[in-house]
């Protein structure tokens, strides 16, 4: 089988030109890696293929999530991780004035993150925002949503880093980012625009930061990484390690199923080849 990536011994049977990962229910699960994630990170650095990290989880910088990487033993930089926070706030920066009034809701990655594009981050409807911007917090509370819900009623534009119902932890899933936006479509009839996976120009964005231009993505949830990467036309493959099955994804609408099934990310490597599963 043939591969365009820096090394061939990476069983990835198509030429891709690097590999897009992400990390919840794919590197990691709460504070604990994935079996074999951290080798196979370790092995496609010294074989010099071109990868990095996609995450919806806008609740840390990229040099935060780097650093829970590296706690595996991997050297992670923040320059190979994207998150919806980043996307968001360059989003936004191009959506309304320099300097406008943000309301965040999420945690303080995402208010940085709207500092360093120009913008303002506030906590109250009562400073009349431009925009509201959604992320996943731990600590959201019925205060912050109700604050979101009174500015969108009044007009400010409205963005959800992304839409995931549910966080993998090692304790299970648990809520998401998704959960916290429906509390506040439900309550304003309203819906967000949406930065993150299945963003095209989220993928667009990941690829530009490897110097690929056919990236595999390699994720655990359908409705994210495996349509993310349809919309942006890159092949992809749905790793069993988190949210979706194989069955979910053999039984996915066509713009939902991925190209390639992988037990857990060892599948990225020629040893573990079996299984790497092109999903007829």
């Amino acid at each position: 089988m043939r591969t365009e990536v820096a090394h061939p011994q990476v069983a990835v049977g198509e030429p891709f030109d690097g590999i897009l990962l992400d990390l919840d229910g794919c590197v990691y699960a709460g504070a604990r890696p994935i079996p074999g994630a951290a080798e196979v990170l370790r092995g496609l650095a010294a074989a010099g293929v071109p990868y990095g990290f996609l995450t919806n989880n806008a609740s840390r910088t990229a040099a935060e999530a780097a650093a829970h990487i590296s706690s595996f033993g991997v050297d992670a930089r923040a320059e190979q991780v994207m998150s919806s926070g980043m996307v968001a706030a360059q989003a936004l920066a191009a959506s309304v004035p320099a300097g406008a009034r943000v309301l965040v809701v999420g945690a303080p990655a995402l208010a940085g993150e709207i500092e360093a594009a120009g913008l303002v981050p506030v906590a109250s409807a009562a400073e009349a925002p431009a925009a509201v911007v959604q992320g996943f917090a731990a600590d959201t509370d019925w205060h912050a949503l109700a604050e979101a819900c009174v500015a969108v009623r009044a007009g400010a534009e409205w963005w959800a880093t992304n839409l995931d119902p549910t966080l993998p932890t090692e304790r299970g899933p648990m809520p998401a980012n998704g959960a916290f936006v429906r509390i506040v479509a439900e309550t304003t009839g309203q819906r967000p625009r949406v930065a993150g996976k299945p963003s095209a120009a989220m993928m667009a964005a990941g690829a530009r930061m490897i110097g690929a231009q056919r990236p595999l993505m390699v994720g655990d949830r359908l409705d994210t990484d495996i349509a993310g990467a349809h919309a942006a036309g890159f092949p992809s493959g749905l790793v069993l390690t988190g949210v979706d099955t194989e069955e979910a994804a053999r039984t996915a609408p066509a713009d939902r199923r991925p190209d390639f099934v992988l037990d857990d990310l060892t599948a990225l490597v020629p040893e573990h080849r079996g299984r790497l599963r092109r999903l007829g």
